[in-house]
């Protein structure tokens, strides 16, 4: 795909500005010796006690044994799907000491809607890898009457407005999946964004919206309190901790398949050899059993892969909400 390699073309460019900038020899030992000096910095763009700041903490206890470096996690929360702390790595030396540590949003769903966001993704980073992902389910109310997704869509049809899904804010990634869910399937639901996954929760448990979709690390627990009732989960694969619920894609909707993921970016410039050991060094973190097995109970599922794949899909997941924002008419706020 062009864009696709635009995009690496883009970070190898880069990268090769930044080693004639430092002169060759200087640039080469540098890459060499990388790291040899501490702290690394891992920005998460979202305020700490989050499900994405929790599974950064995770990932970045065993990273820092592995480099034998001091990792310093930085919530740098704010901006549209966590944009404040994109901008500040996009902005930092392309040097492996600063690195931001992101689901989608920042990269994806907020850029796709806010197209004055301040940055081209695809431009001012260079992929390092996908870590993990999680499903997301389709959950509601228990007071809702509907007990599978078919049903919910016939209830939704039958009463136009009248459900009402709650989000973690205007421009998620759950809300363009509801934007696309609302598409795909033809019905009127109302979009109420909350600030965050605690109040869009506490929300949907009380009955002030009907429905939502949020990923297992968050909204586990609550299905199996009995709280909340999940109707799909949102990928073409069925959860292990929920084996019995169907994915959408077994209900007839394929393009509803979309897990929630966590990702490793670094600023556009970043010599490639640091960017081989930065996955290197998640690798050999991620295979570390303890760790596993933290992130296992969140229900998060390993599924690091190369820079270029990672390059591939973030490209891919841009195209899809931009093109999700253009047939819903949403407009950034």
């Amino acid at each position: 795909m062009k864009t696709v390699r635009t995009f690496l073309m883009a970070a190898a460019l880069g990268a090769a500005a930044a080693l004639l900038a430092a002169g060759p020899l200087s640039a080469q030992a540098h890459a060499q010796s990388w790291p040899a000096k501490q702290p690394i910095k891992i920005i998460v763009p979202f305020p700490p006690g989050g499900p994405t700041d929790g599974m950064a903490r995770i990932i970045s206890d065993r990273l820092g044994a592995v480099l034998g470096q001091t990792i310093v996690i930085e919530n740098r929360g704010g901006g549209a799907g966590g944009s404040v702390g994109a901008k500040a790595v996009a902005q930092a030396e392309p040097d492996g000491y600063t690195m931001l540590m992101t689901p989608g949003g920042s990269l994806t769903s907020g850029p796709a809607v806010h197209r004055n966001i301040g940055y081209e993704p695809l431009k001012v980073f260079a992929p390092v890898g996908q870590l993990i992902v999680t499903h997301q389910f389709i959950c509601v109310h228990p007071d809702v009457p509907a007990k599978t997704l078919p049903e919910l869509i016939a209830y939704a049809k039958a009463n136009p407005g009248k459900i009402s899904f709650g989000t973690q804010g205007f421009g998620t990634g759950t809300h363009l999946l509801n934007e696309l869910l609302k598409i795909e399937a033809g019905i009127n639901i109302v979009h109420v964004p909350y600030r965050g996954t605690g109040p869009m929760l506490a929300a949907l448990i009380a009955g002030e919206v009907q429905m939502a979709i949020d990923p297992s690390t968050t909204v586990l627990p609550h299905i199996q309190s009995g709280k909340l009732r999940p109707l799909a989960v949102v990928t073409n694969q069925r959860s292990p901790k929920l084996p019995d619920v169907p994915t959408t894609a077994e209900l007839g909707y394929p393009k509803l398949n979309s897990p929630f993921w966590l990702g490793v970016v670094v600023p556009a410039g970043t010599p490639p050899e640091i960017i081989g050991k930065l996955n290197a060094a998640f690798r050999e973190a991620l295979n570390d059993p303890a760790t596993r097995q933290r992130l296992d109970m969140l229900g998060a599922e390993i599924r690091i892969d190369t820079p270029e794949a990672f390059g591939k899909m973030i490209e891919s997941q841009l195209a899809l909400w931009r093109n999700v924002v253009e047939t819903a008419g949403i407009k950034g706020e």
